[in-house]
């Protein structure tokens, strides 16, 4: 089959052969201008984009929205790829990228397709850990090298936090977390007649919300989940503030901070009565 009959093709087992030809096809001379001239570096936004549209729609569970979302990751998959097989040296395509993926999977799930054991999922998250570093020949290099490179800094901190803690640095239990935060909002209140400037600022701030982080991993939740959704719920309380304000004729602008703070607490009451 033909690259042309291929992109023309509808057997519902052929898609991602179809969308690898289309791939190819709009890299080529004759193709898209646009796909043509992109490079590794200049889509690096692009597959940032469509990781978090992807994530608003999975947490809305909106199904329709997902599966066009998760194509849109796999283009970014399938675009990086085809840039790659177009290299003059160390060249590599979506099959290699299969490949290496698939021989990861055989090899870091031994008790599925060998001979350990492993009783939960906290088993198996150490054991992929454990072949992960010796794969890697980094059993004698520090502990947290790379972990998390490469991740927004509060994703980062849920995941080294989380390292630590499979190795027993850790609070005994949920009390002490709390303990910490109350003594790192203390620190915090020390730094207010400082200048803003001040490293000291900064760093305090910085100690307060990586405690946080730990609370949240303690407690099982993801703590980009929770402030997204604590986005979400002041987002919603503003808009209804605003609401307020224009029924009684002023603006953002025109409104006192007495009357902003009157039109908050009543969107809170409102949400509550819901």
């Amino acid at each position: 089959m033909t690259d042309e009959e291929m992109i023309n093709c509808r057997e519902s087992g052929r898609q991602l052969e179809r969308a690898i030809a289309i791939m190819r096809r709009l890299r080529q001379p004759s193709g898209c201008p646009w796909d043509a001239e992109q490079t590794h570096e200049s889509i690096i936004p692009n597959l940032i984009e469509e990781a978090y549209e992807c994530i608003d729609a999975i947490r809305a569970n909106d199904r329709p929205h997902m599966r066009e979302e998760l194509g849109d990751m796999l283009l970014q998959v399938l675009f990086h790829a085809e840039i790659a097989s177009e290299a003059q040296q160390d060249a590599f395509d979506i099959n290699d990228i299969a490949r290496e993926l698939s021989d990861k999977l055989v090899r870091r799930h031994p008790h599925v397709f060998g001979n350990s054991v492993v009783n939960d999922s906290d088993g198996v998250l150490s054991q992929w850990d454990a072949i992960k570093r010796k794969e890697q020949s980094i059993e004698d290099k520090p502990y947290l090298k790379n972990c998390g490179k490469g991740l927004p800094a509060l994703l980062r901190a849920y995941k080294i936090t989380k390292k630590v803690a499979k190795v027993g640095f850790d609070w005994p239990d949920h009390a002490g977390v709390v303990e910490k935060i109350r003594e790192e909002t203390d620190e915090v209140a020390a730094t207010l007649p400082l200048e803003d400037s001040d490293p000291h600022v900064e760093e305090e701030l910085g100690d307060l919300l990586f405690v946080t982080v730990n609370l949240c991993r303690r407690r099982g939740i993801d703590p980009e989940i929770a402030l997204d959704a604590a986005n979400r719920k002041f987002e919603r309380r503003f808009n209804s503030l605003e609401k307020q304000l224009k029924a009684q004729g002023l603006s953002l602008a025109d409104a006192t901070a007495e009357q902003m703070e009157e039109a908050w607490q009543q969107a809170k009451r409102e949400e509550h009565q819901h």
